[in-house]
C-alpha cells in the first residue's frame, strides 16, 4: 500500500518543527567542528553567518536556519531503513554547501540582511564573503573525504554534480534579469537546479548512508526535486507577499529586484492587461517606489500567477509523495519526510 496525502496529516508542523529541532542539534557539533577547522577570517565569517558569533567574535544567539537540508538526510536514512545518526558528516557537508550558496546569493543580489542581520558582505566586505563561501564549500568535501562511511565516495560525487547544477540554475537566475522573453518552462528549469537539486541531493545521500542502491538513491533524489520545486514556488510568493518581520526583507523584496521569479514569469506571460501593466513597471529604469511595488504585487495576482504557484505546489507535492511511495513501500517508514515536505510547503505567505 502506497503513500497519500490523506494517510499522513502533519498540517500543524508540530512533528516537522520536533524533526527539524533533532536535526539541527544533531549536526551541530559536526559543523561547528568543521568549521572551527577554518582558518582565522573564514571561521570568523562562517561563524557570523551561521549566527554563532557577532562580528566581532562574541557569542551570538542569532540562530542558523530551520536545518531543512540536515534534516532531509536523517529522515531519508531512516526511511531506508538506516541508522541516521550514521549520516552527521553527510548531513553536516550537505549544510555547509547550502550556506556557501547563501553566502555568494547574498553578495549577487546585494541583498542586505539573512534572519534578521546584515548579510556577511555588508559586516565583513564582499571579497571576504565570496572566499568565506569558497572555503564552506571546500570544507564540505573535506568532510565527506574524511568519512570512513561506505557511502562517502558516492556522496561525494552527487553533492559534487549539485554544485555544478546549484551554480547553473543562479546563473541563469541572474541572466532572466536581463531579458524579457523568459519562459515558464525556462524558469521551472531554472528552480529545479537553484532548489531542487540540493534538496534531491540530500535525501539521495541519505538514502545511499542506509545502505540503499543507486536505484532508489535516484528515486529519492527526484523526491526532494519535487520537494524543492513547491519550496521554491512558496519562497517566490513569500518574496512577494510575505511579512517583513517573518521574513527580515523588505516588502516586495524580489519585485524590487526586478526578479523573474516562477509567479511573475507566469503572470508575464498570461496575456492579460495586468501582465501588460507589471511589464511596463518592471521595464522602468530606475527603482521602484512603495506604490509601484504595490502595483506590481496586485498585477502579479491579478495575472493570475499568484492562485497558479500556489496550486502548482500542490501539485509538485503530490508528485513527490507519489516518487516516495515507489522509494519506500512502508509508509509509517517515511512519516518524518512527509512532515518536513509539508512544512516547507504549508510556509506563510
Amino acid at each position: 500500500m502506497g503513500i497519500t496525502a490523506p494517510e499522513r496529516d502533519h498540517t500543524d508542523g508540530n512533528e516537522a518543527r520536533e524533526v527539524l529541532a533533532r536535526a539541527r542539534s544533531t549536526v551541530d557539533p559536526a559543523l561547528r567542528a568543521a568549521v572551527d577547522s577554518l582558518p582565522g577570517m573564514m571561521r570568523r565569517i562562517a561563524a557570523y553567518h551561521f549566527g554563532w558569533q557577532e562580528a566581532d567574535g562574541t557569542p551570538s544567539a542569532a540562530g542558523s536556519g530551520k536545518a531543512i537540508r540536515p534534516a532531509l538526510v536523517f529522515a531519508a536514512t531512516q526511511a531506508a531503513g538506516g541508522i541516521p545518526g550514521s549520516a552527521v558528516r553527510a548531513a553536516a557537508a550537505v549544510e555547509l554547501v547550502h550556506n556557501f550558496t547563501l553566502l555568494h546569493d547574498d553578495v549577487i543580489d546585494r541583498d542586505r540582511t539573512r534572519r534578521h542581520r546584515p548579510t556577511a558582505w555588508r559586516v565583513f566586505g564582499t571579497t571576504e564573503a565570496i572566499l568565506g563561501g569558497d572555503a564552506m564549500h571546500a570544507l564540505a568535501l573535506r568532510v565527506l573525504a574524511d568519512d570512513d562511511h561506505p557511502a562517502a565516495a558516492a556522496a561525494i560525487r552527487r553533492l559534487a554534480d549539485c554544485v555544478v547544477e546549484l551554480c547553473a540554475g543562479q546563473q541563469a537566475d541572474c541572466a532572466f534579469e536581463q531579458r524579457t522573453d523568459v519562459t515558464l518552462a525556462e524558469c521551472l528549469v531554472m528552480a529545479e537546479g537553484k532548489t531542487g537539486a540540493l534538496l534531491g541531493c540530500a535525501c539521495a545521500i541519505g538514502a545511499l548512508y542506509a545502505g540503499a542502491g543507486e536505484g532508489v538513491a535516484d528515486v529519492m533524489d527526484a523526491f526532494g526535486r519535487e520537494i524543492g520545486l513547491a519550496f521554491q514556488l512558496i519562497d517566490d510568493l513569500i518574496g512577494i507577499w510575505g511579512d517583513p518581520a517573518v521574513t527580515g526583507k523588505p516588502v516586495g523584496a524580489d519585485l524590487a529586484a526586478r526578479k523573474k521569479s516562477l509567479p511573475v514569469v507566469y503572470a508575464l506571460g498570461s496575456g492579460t492587461p495586468a501582465a501588460a501593466e507589471l511589464a511596463a513597471l518592471y521595464a522602468l529604469d530606475r527603482p521602484l517606489g512603495p506604490a509601484e511595488l504595490q502595483a506590481a504585487a496586485s498585477a502579479v495576482e491579478r495575472a493570475g500567477g499568484r492562485s497558479w504557484a500556489q496550486g502548482e505546489s500542490c501539485e509538485r507535492m503530490a508528485a513527490a509523495i507519489a516518487h516516495l511511495a515507489e522509494a519506500i513501500p512502508d509508509p509509517s517508514a517515511a512519516d518524518d519526510l512527509l512532515a518536513l515536505a509539508e512544512l516547507v510547503t504549508r510556509r506563510s505567505h
